[in-house]
This record gives structure tokens, sequence and C-alpha cells, in this order.
């Protein structure tokens, strides 16, 4: 899912803001995704990730039958389930929205008066009998009433232009606001049928194929929706209003074409069809990336709505318009989040920060408008822009936490890309195929280690390091590189130091260009502890560096020192080097090249708080961690010089 909605102290604060009218989207200024996915229910987030709702039965087979009629925000209904029992059982339990008044629960044909709806959002049923272990059954529950969640909530009741629209966001816990259903990621719906009668004005998008639209009336008509692909409850959606409709087709090599059916408001029917085309090129692209388009058989298509973003309901996106950074980016998440779904909201960076790295790799192939090395530098900076927070999510009550856009989306995107450098294009995009079709992850569910697994298999390398750093680690290295030429060798000396003293080192190969007079030249290093010394064999003098010059990694403050000799030392014109500054653990510097030196440092009132000697080198390392937090002096003495510099150390 994605939005429009680009501040993140916007999203912190749960402000919703009602965007009015049509509007297109810029590509060129998304530097980053900030979404919120709907929550206005807190109720129903508090303990969903370990509830056991529904764990004791397997769902097979849903049958919705509903009369909704969006001018009135109101819902009436039947949803039969049909499930096999996973242990023996007299009780059933579904996630179920309190406030819905309970018409009738009839199973086998008798109506069930044994039921309790809680305020933990639950509907406990009790059963006139035991079902066994492995046994198949079915129970139909008649209900009817307004789902809450309004505003941009589960279900909304809104108009364009004065014409009605009622349409749901169900992720990620609000399914069980408008129907009785598992609310978990455990067990996917092998099939359904959705039935919406409605007036004959309005049209109804949902999920699968549209196999009729049958009067019922002379003022009413029964949309009928099937699908046979396993979903997801928080994917299954409904929008109902003056669509108008129209399809645009994807070759396939060798295959029949692909239906994308788009239902659009008819005032703006005319921008729409100059837009959506744009999904042809980028589901071809997606396609030849990761296989075919997950759900072939049955259609893709968009349907309008009025959150303002998009959001991947399975094999029908609902999208407030149709830019191409919002079609690239939910066509994605058909393959990830749809195909295979996130096992957990810890891990919801496999639907999103794989939706958000395609949205690069179109523009790394030359589709949209905008530059690749341009996005790559928006996600990084939008990374860096703070100290730290991981990919892994630990709090997923938090609905603003689970959809951040820096870590979830942007960090995770760049956690692909580093990947996919770490491993090589084979390795990655092998890998990810694999992942995608493993039998038992397609279709399903996945948790980060079964990503970590394929793209193991594949390259041949031990990623335990990396996603301890990368994923379940915190912050960003800054690199800081002193160099100096001698003969024919080039000799580097590698520091790092870390945003966050959560995660103390990360190990990645180090990209560098190196710049000569008539020349450049770009060595790749393997950078394994701060401080590393390398010895380069060149044939041209070296006038200067750039580090990760093609943004492979998040890092930033990144700093290059070329080294002098101690004979032209002028103390009046030479200061130390200091970084990182602010400092938190251990402070770096560099001076030129001497056999050994002594330092002190000192608070601002001249105390002395530390002091030693160093043995020579080109780069100094002195661990601060034990200082208070405030400003201090380091004063270095060498070869009958003294020089200082301020710094600031932070807790």
């Amino acid at each position: 899912m994605n939005t429009l909605l680009r501040n993140e102290l916007v999203v912190l604060a749960l402000v919703l803001i009602w965007i009015p009218g049509y509007a297109q989207l810029d590509p060129a200024t998304d530097l980053q995704h900030a979404e919120m996915k709907s929550a206005s229910r807190q109720q129903l987030i508090q303990t969903l990730e370990t509830r056991e709702t529904g764990s004791n039965f397997d769902i097979h087979y849903d049958r919705m039958d509903w009369t909704i009629d969006p001018a009135v925000n109101f819902i009436r209904g039947t949803v039969t389930t049909h499930f096999t029992a996973l242990a023996t059982l007299d009780r059933l339990a579904f996630d179920f929205n309190s406030g819905m008044t309970i018409d009738s629960i009839r199973y086998h044909g008798i109506r069930l008066n044994n039921y309790e709806q809680s305020e933990a959002q639950t509907l406990e049923i009790g059963l006139p009998g035991m079902i066994t272990s492995g046994q198949p059954d079915s129970i139909s529950i008649s209900y009817h009433g307004v789902p809450t969640g309004g505003g941009f909530g589960y279900w909304v009741q809104s108009n364009h232009q004065g014409t009605p629209i009622i349409w749901t966001l169900s992720e990620p816990y609000g399914a069980s606001s408008w129907w009785p259903c598992k609310q978990d990621l455990s067990d996917k719906i092998d099939s359904m049928d959705i039935l919406v009668t409605t007036p004959n004005a309005y049209r109804v998008a949902s999920n699968g194929l549209l196999m009729d639209v049958t009067p019922v009336s002379d003022t009413m008509s029964r949309h009928h929706w099937q699908t046979h692909y396993p979903i997801a409850s928080y994917l299954v959606a409904l929008g109902i209003t003056d669509y108008a409709a129209y399809s645009d087709y994807v070759p396939v090599p060798g295959g029949d074409n692909i239906e994308v059916l788009n239902y659009v408001y008819p005032e703006n029917l005319n921008s729409a069809i100059n837009q959506t085309s744009q999904v042809v090129p980028v589901m071809q692209l997606y396609n030849e990336l990761f296989g075919l388009y997950p759900f072939a058989l049955e259609k893709y298509g968009h349907a309008q709505f009025g959150w303002g973003g998009g959001m991947e309901h399975q094999t029908m996106t609902f999208a407030y318009n149709f830019s191409f950074l919002l079609v690239s980016h939910e066509l994605a998440h058909q393959w990830f989040g749809d195909k295979v779904t996130c096992g957990s909201w810890q891990d919801i960076w496999l639907n999103e920060g794989f939706a958000t790295y395609c949205e690069g790799l179109c523009y790394e192939h030359g589709l949209g408008t905008q530059d690749w090395q341009q996005w790559l530098t928006g996600k990084i900076g939008s990374v860096t822009s703070a100290p730290g927070g991981s990919v892994f999510v630990t709090d997923t009550s938090s609905v603003n936490r689970i959809f951040d856009g820096r870590l979830t989306y942007n960090k995770g995107a760049m956690l692909l890309h580093m990947l996919r450098w770490k491993l090589g294009e084979e390795a990655f995009f092998g890998g990810i195929r694999a992942y995608l079709s493993d039998p038992e992850l397609a279709y399903g569910f996945a948790r980060t280690d079964n990503l970590k697994q394929h793209l193991e298999a594949t390259s041949g390398q031990d990623l335990t390091d990396f996603f301890q750093q990368w994923y379940y680690g915190e912050g960003y290295p800054s690199y800081h590189i002193s160099w100096d030429q001698s003969s024919d060798l080039l000799h580097l000396t590698v520091a790092q130091s870390t945003s966050s003293v959560a995660t103390a080192f990360f190990s990645m190969p180090l990209q560098i260009l190196l710049h000569g007079i008539d020349r450049d030249t770009m060595v790749i290093i393997q950078h394994a502890f701060s401080g590393q010394e390398f010895a380069i064999p060149l044939d041209f003098t070296v006038t200067g560096m750039d580090i990760d010059p093609n943004h492979w990694l998040i890092s930033a403050n990144n700093t290059v020192t070329q080294q002098t000799s101690a004979l032209q030392i002028d103390p009046k014109k030479t200061a130390i080097r200091i970084f990182p500054n602010p400092v938190t653990s251990i402070l770096y510097f560099n001076t030129p090249g001497v056999s050994s030196l002594t330092y002190t440092i000192s608070d601002v009132a001249g105390k002395q708080m530390k002091q030693g000697a160093l043995p020579g080198s080109t780069l100094y390392s002195v661990p601060v961690t034990e200082l208070p937090q405030g400003f201090y002096v380091l004063r270095i003495a060498f070869s009958n010089v003294v020089l200082s510099q301020k710094f600031i150390k932070v807790n």
C-alpha cells in the first residue's frame, strides 16, 4: 500500500487528512513513503499477533452474500464458512465486530442460540455436538449493522462529486470490523464467492473474476465475484459506486493476455484511460524478473477510492489516482504481499520493502520518469535522517510503526538493494524467484528467515551477520578513509562509526572510486572491521576518491582524508580531523604521519578527563564511552607540536 501522505510527523500524530478531488502524484518529489493503514480502532490491535481465534480450524471456502447501498452506511448479509477441524472442538471463534447485530447463526440447518459477542471483538459460537479433528464442516452467520472505523477506517461511506461510494481498507486489523473472519496471518481462504446486491446505478469492485450481474428486482442487481486463489482476510475488499469500466491488456509471450480491469469515477475516465496503461510495461518487467503475474487465470485491476494513496487488494488494487509510482508499487504487491504474504506484521517489510524496491527497479529499467540514482539517494537520505530504528517491527500494536515510511519501506527497500550488491545479480534474483515459487510459501505466508534461506541457497553465502546487523540491528555506518600513496601502492585505512550504539559494526563490501589526472578506477574492498588497512597496487597517481559512488549502501557522513608528511607540519595551519562529531563511543582522528603521540581530553572547564600515549599510525581511536555527555577538547602532542580540536560527546 502506498499513500500521498509524505510527512512522517503527520503519520506519527495519527492525523487523518481528506484530499478531495482527483490529483496527480509527482514521482520526482516522492522521496519517502509514510503510510498509515487505518488505525481507528485500537481495541482490535492489542493482541492480534498472539490471539488464537480460529486456530483450531482451517478455512477452505467462504460465501459472502451482502446487500449494500452506498447511499446508506449499512451492511446486511450472510457469511458461510466451510472449514476443517484441526482438533476436536465444540466451539468456534471468529474475529468479529461486537457492534454488529447477529440475525441468526445456522449449523446443519439448525439455528444456534449459544453464542457470545465479546468486547475483545470475537464471536464465540457453541456447537450442539463435537467436531472431530480432520472433519470438514460449515456454518452460516447472518448479521447487519453499521461497521465502525469511519474516517479513513476499515469501512468508509463517502462520495465523489456528490455520488455515494462505500469502500473498504482492512489492512492490518480491520477485516473483522465488517465481516466475521479469521483475522490472522496463518490461514488463507482457499476460494470465495462474493455476492453483493446493490442498486442498479452502481458497480461493485472486488477480488477475482466478475462471474455475472443478475437483476433481482426492478431497482436492484446482484454482482457475483469469484476467486479460486488463496487469499488473506485483510486483502478481501469491496468498492461500490457508479464506476465507469474499461480494460487494458498485458501481452504474455506464448500465453493469453492478462486483463487489467479498471473501475474509475466517470468524471476521471479520460484522465484514467491515459494513465492506467502504464501498468502494461511494468507487469511485463515484473513477469520477467519474478515470474508470471501470480493471478493470471483471473485478472488484475484498479478501482478508484477515496483514500489518498493505494491498497493492494488481491487482483484489484484500490487507488486514489494512477500515477506511475502508485501503479508500479501496488502491482508489485501482487507478488510480494498477496502471493507470498508476511507471516507476521513484524515482517511487513517482506510486503512493503519489496514493493518499494520494485518502484526503483522500474526506474532502473527505463520506465517512469525518475532517475534511478536519484531514487537511491532519496531512499538513503530518508533512512539516514534519523540515527536508529530497525526494519524488524518490535511493536505490532502500533500501526504507525508497522507502516513506518523510513524503516519498513525505505530501509526495507535498501536492505534488498544491499543484498543484491552483496550476492550479485544472478544469486539475488534467483533467490527471490525461488522464494516466490517455494511450494511451502507460494499463496501462503513467509517470515524473513524463509527469504534468508533461499538467498543463502542460491548464493552459497551465510547471511546471518547481514540480517543481524541490517534487519534486526539499528542505525547505519559512516565510513572514514585516510589514505596516502607511496611508489606504486595506495595505502588505505578504513574506519567505521555507527549512528546507533545498538549496532557496533556493519560488515559490507565497499565500493571506492579512485580519481587520477587522466583516469578513474573502481576498487571493491571487503570491510570486516574498523581501522582495517589495505594496500592496493596502482600505476597512476590518485588525486581523490569517492565512497560508494553507485549508492549500493545505506551510509552517511562519510569522510576521506589524505595524509601528509610530518616534515610539512605547520601548527598554525594544521588541525586534527575528528570523526564522528558528535561521538557516542569511539573517537577517531587523523594526524600527519608520526612515530608516536600523546593525547589528553579535557572538559570545557579545563579538567583533564582522559590521557594516554598511542603508537604511530595513520588513524587513531580513543574510547570515550565513559565520558559524560558534554563538550570536550582533544589535545595531541608530537615532535614538539601541540594540536587541539573540540568535540561533543552524546549518549
